[in-house]
């Protein structure tokens, strides 16, 4: 073969190999900047490790999107964001998911512009898909008395194992209603927070925050109980934990609560899908606006940064509303 049609054959397999080359040198970009959106996370806003975990799923499902497209996060313009979110429309991916993925999007090209290393922001126009938040799942009064009647039943004459597990669930239950805590925030709790003349506890929630929290008599009474079980079983050095357990975190999982609260919705005749963690701490809010609490106290003691996350209960405060007007107006009697 000639000279040139060794070079006509050449050139296709070059074009080839420049454009894997290109195209691993833009991962290798995406994989970069993203990095240090996230590192900024963790840095100047405390986001926590899940936190920062779900936006990096985010944001690769994002580059790899691109890197399909031929286009990088270096380079991409506000359409290939609006094809991107076109596309998980196509994958019928909910109104929900789609808004967090714009979100994360819009932030890291926020990031990218303020450090100077895009001189656009594409993102910053873009309309995220219409949804209607949806109202928390609670509980009534009542429901919530049988759990708590439920949580701490055992045998006295019942071993030693099984009345600490019956005694750690009412305390659980008990302050997940009386607190409003994130199910990480309470697992994660240390024994000093369980002091005996204790009133409110120090409570360290996302982005590294303490908040001080109110403690009633019946979860100051929960713990105590479940305190004197759990000596009995550990002499010795306690624990560092508050719910001391033997995996690697050293504390109750949140997980291992989870399931605990659905055996314990089937003997308290609920069903499994009615209860969880973060239903009780809706509970907690919903029951204290309820009997006419104030909304910025609750979300101070919910530990939400912005006034807009805890107004998903304005539905509450409508309601009381409503029967206040009906119950006090002299025009609504008869």
């Amino acid at each position: 073969m000639s000279r040139e049609g060794r070079r006509r054959t050449a050139r296709p397999m070059l074009r080839t190999i420049a454009t894997r080359a290109s195209a691993e040198v833009a991962r290798h970009a995406d994989q970069n900047l993203t990095a240090l959106y996230l590192d900024m996370m963790a840095a100047e806003r405390g986001a926590g490790t899940n936190t920062l975990a779900a936006y990096g799923r985010d944001l690769e499902d994002f580059s790899a999107y691109l890197k399909g497209a031929g286009r990088s996060i270096a380079r991409a313009d506000t359409d290939d964001l609006r094809a991107y979110l076109g596309a998980l429309s196509r994958r019928g991916l909910g109104a929900a998911t789609q808004a967090r993925r714009l979100s994360a999007i819009r932030q890291l090209y926020r990031f990218l512009y303020a450090e100077g290393h895009r001189s656009d922001d594409p993102a910053a126009v873009l309309e995220g898909p219409k949804r209607q938040r949806a109202l928390p799942k609670t509980l009534t009064l009542a429901e919530v008395d049988r759990l708590l009647s439920v949580a701490g039943k055992s045998e006295p004459a019942a071993p030693l194992p099984e009345r600490l597990r019956a005694a750690r669930l009412a305390c659980l239950v008990e302050m997940l209603y009386a607190t409003g805590l994130r199910v990480s925030e309470l697992v994660a709790l240390p024994i000093s927070a369980a002091r005996k003349d204790t009133r409110v506890i120090v409570v360290r929630g996302k982005g590294n925050k303490e908040r001080l929290v109110p403690l009633n008599d019946a979860a100051k009474h929960a713990i105590a109980d479940y305190l004197a079980l759990l000596a009995q079983s550990q002499p010795g050095a306690p624990s560092k934990w508050l719910f001391p357990s033997f995996g690697e975190s050293g504390h109750l999982t949140r997980q291992h609560l989870a399931r605990e609260l659905k055996a314990l919705a089937g003997a308290a005749g609920l069903r499994a899908a009615q209860l969880s963690p973060h239903v009780l701490r809706h509970a907690f809010a919903s029951h204290l606006l309820h009997n006419g609490a104030d909304l910025r106290v609750v979300q101070t003691l919910l530990g939400h940064s912005d006034i807009s996350t805890t107004q998903i209960y304005t539905h509450v405060l409508e309601e009381r509303l409503k029967s206040l007007v009906r119950d006090l107006h002299p025009l609504a009697q008869g």
